[in-house]
C-alpha cells in the first residue's frame, strides 16, 4: 500500500478503504504473496462501463457541439456591437 500511497497525500488506512471498495466493486483483485498483497486491475467491468457510456457519448458531443455553435455566434454578435 506503501507504494501506491506514495505519489498522493493520503494515509496508509485511506488507501486500504480506497481498495477495498474497489475490491468489493469487482475492480480489482487482491492476492497474497509472502509480505505482499499485490492488487490486479480487472478490465472487464470497465469494458461494460465504457460500453455502455459509449451510447451517451454521441449524444453528449452534439449537444457540446451545438453549444460551442452558440456560444460563438454570442461571442461574434458582441463583438459587431450587436447587444441584443
Amino acid at each position: 500500500m506503501g507504494e501506491i500511497a506514495e505519489p498522493f497525500k493520503i494515509s496508509l488506512p485511506a488507501i486500504s478503504r480506497h481498495l477495498k471498495v474497489l475490491e468489493s466493486a469487482g475492480l480489482i483483485t487482491r492476492g497474497r504473496e509472502a509480505q505482499w498483497r499485490p492488487c490486479k486491475l480487472e478490465a472487464a467491468p470497465l469494458r461494460e462501463v465504457d460500453g455502455w457510456l459509449e451510447r451517451y457519448r454521441a449524444f453528449w458531443e452534439g449537444g457540446f457541439d451545438k453549444m460551442e455553435a452558440y456560444l460563438a455566434e454570442l461571442t461574434k454578435d458582441k463583438d459587431n456591437g450587436d447587444e441584443s
